[in-house]
């Protein structure tokens, strides 16, 4: 990309993926981006779970009743998670750690969807994150905030439009 605004604007979700796989060095530039964000207090609270292969990326889109599909024709997951016992601010620092690893994919020409976990459930009301805790091997005390599918993009959405922006959800000064 040129440009942040331009990246911002392109960056869409991306549920439909090729069969190409992702390079080994586009894999390490997105992890990069998530190692570098930033956290409260350099807490460094996130950790991620890479997944690729393809059992494994099945089993997973079935972690909630709705919309894990996608993790299925992923070339790649990233399973994001926090420890809360080091920072208060768990979701927002692995908010920042998923939206930096979009952000990065994007910019590599690599469709992304995030999948939200917490506070979701399977189609038989199991926790999606004990789910995907189980399945996983992931300690309690971690908790699972998203899962970030990945892959060459397989559909085309329109880039973002600046003119349909709400800008009446913007006050200034007071509400």
């Amino acid at each position: 990309m040129e440009n942040l605004k331009e990246l911002l604007k392109n960056r869409r979700s991306i549920r439909k993926y090729t069969e190409d796989s992702i390079s080994p060095e586009n894999v390490k530039e997105i992890l990069e981006a998530a190692l570098m964000s930033p956290t409260s207090k350099r807490s460094l609270c996130w950790e991620f779970v890479v997944i690729e292969n393809p059992e494994q990326l099945e089993k997973l889109s079935h972690c909630k009743a709705q919309g894990a599909k996608p993790i299925a024709g992923a070339k790649l997951a990233i399973v994001i998670l926090a420890d809360p016992s080091k920072s208060d601010v768990w979701i927002e620092d692995a908010s920042i750690a998923a939206i930096l690893i979009q952000l990065q994919a994007e910019d590599l020409g690599i469709g992304s969807c995030w999948i939200q976990i917490r506070n979701r459930l399977t189609e038989n009301g199991q926790s999606a994150e004990d789910y995907v805790r189980e399945m996983l091997g992931i300690p309690y005390g971690m908790e699972v905030l998203s899962i970030i599918t990945l892959g060459h993009k397989n559909e085309e959405k329109k880039p973002f439009d600046p003119d349909k922006a709400q800008w009446e959800k913007v006050h200034i000064e007071h509400w």
